[in-house]
């Protein structure tokens, strides 16, 4: 396992000087982050792991999607989203998931008292490592008779409700939502989580059944088409009402493999772009109204190894953008 430091070559692109700050791009805008940044933004981290994937007998190479997203993002418009740092990679190069989800976790509770983070898996099993930080933040911030209620959004084809199993139980980019149940169930924290974009194909009636004992609200990509964009809305402002915090969290795969050919489990079906991207800007917007802080997202899945013209790394770069730019109140009145 390696902290590897922001390499800030990835960030290139475009320059248009003769358009002042309004010309701006994020590879412009984006900073090495340091702790001692004090102005408030989002930091990114890289999680440069295929050994969940690997350990979940699906294709490996998502280890190489947090540089291949930058680069994507890099020569985006800048559109004044929040300030944007770059925190450097967890390199999982040793086989060793737990150390390097620890790691994960201890960047991103360190990170979120001040800033906000957004995290480039990776494989899910990234989840749990973000969901790992996230409650050590919040316990810092909570007292200790209270039980935090923290709203995870999942956006995946996938439960991930899989029973670790092998050593030690460290499970796999199958697993991270078991594993965040069973850690809530220990802690006495309800566990409050949607999937949304699930397809029945690609899992088992035993999942539906662990999803439904949970009490998960799930969507089926079926399900999810545009007409059901502003029901679907309504659902996830009644979800978001109750929440302390919110957790969203985006695994490539819930999109046609036509849009996202580069992903570790490709989808035969899928969620479509336009049903995805307004609904992660509803959530954002929605949480604001209702004084709800998402302190942490993360993007999985992508692997490079697949991908067709950078497609699916470009599109998660768009996911990434929206995700970026919903957290600015001054454009939540664009596009909604």
């Amino acid at each position: 396992m390696k902290h590897l430091p922001a390499d800030m070559t990835r960030w290139q692109g475009r320059v248009d000087p003769e358009d002042g700050d309004r010309g701006l791009r994020l590879h412009q805008a984006v900073t090495a982050y340091t702790p001692s940044c004090e102005q408030g933004g989002v930091v990114i981290y890289g999680f440069a792991c295929d050994e969940g994937v690997a350990r979940n007998k699906g294709r490996q190479g998502a280890a190489l999607a947090p540089d291949a997203i930058r680069q994507a993002l890099a020569n985006l418009a800048w559109h004044q989203c929040p300030p944007l740092f770059d925190g450097g990679t967890i390199a999982c190069d040793d086989g060793d998931l737990v150390l390097a989800q620890q790691s994960l976790s201890a960047q991103i509770a360190n990170t979120l008292p001040q800033h906000n983070v957004l995290t480039l898996g990776g494989g899910h099993e990234t989840a749990w490592a973000s969901f790992q930080g996230l409650s050590s933040y919040v316990s810092r911030h909570v007292p200790s008779q209270q039980a935090p209620k923290i709203g995870i959004i999942n956006f995946d084809a996938h439960f991930d409700l899989r029973t670790p199993q092998g050593l030690s139980e460290a499970g796999s980019s199958g697993t991270p939502f078991a594993q965040i149940a069973q850690y809530c169930e220990q802690k006495g924290w309800p566990f409050h989580y949607a999937c949304l974009g699930v397809s029945r194909t690609s899992n088992t009636q035993a999942l539906f059944d662990k999803a439904d004992q949970l009490n998960c609200w799930v969507e089926e990509d079926t399900q999810m088409d545009a007409d059901a964009v502003p029901a679907l809305k309504t659902k996830l402002t009644q979800f978001i009402q109750g929440c302390d915090y919110l957790y969203l969290t985006l695994d490539m795969d819930v999109f046609p493999a036509s849009a996202a050919p580069g992903v570790s489990a490709p989808a035969a079906f899928g969620v479509p772009v336009h049903v995805i991207e307004p609904l992660i800007r509803h959530v954002f917007i929605d949480a604001q109204q209702q004084q709800i802080p998402v302190p942490i997202c993360d993007i999985t899945e992508v692997n490079p190894h697949y991908d067709r013209d950078q497609q699916t790394s470009r599109l998660a770069a768009r996911m990434a953008w929206a995700m970026l730019h919903a957290s600015s109140p001054q454009i939540h009145d664009q596009g909604e």
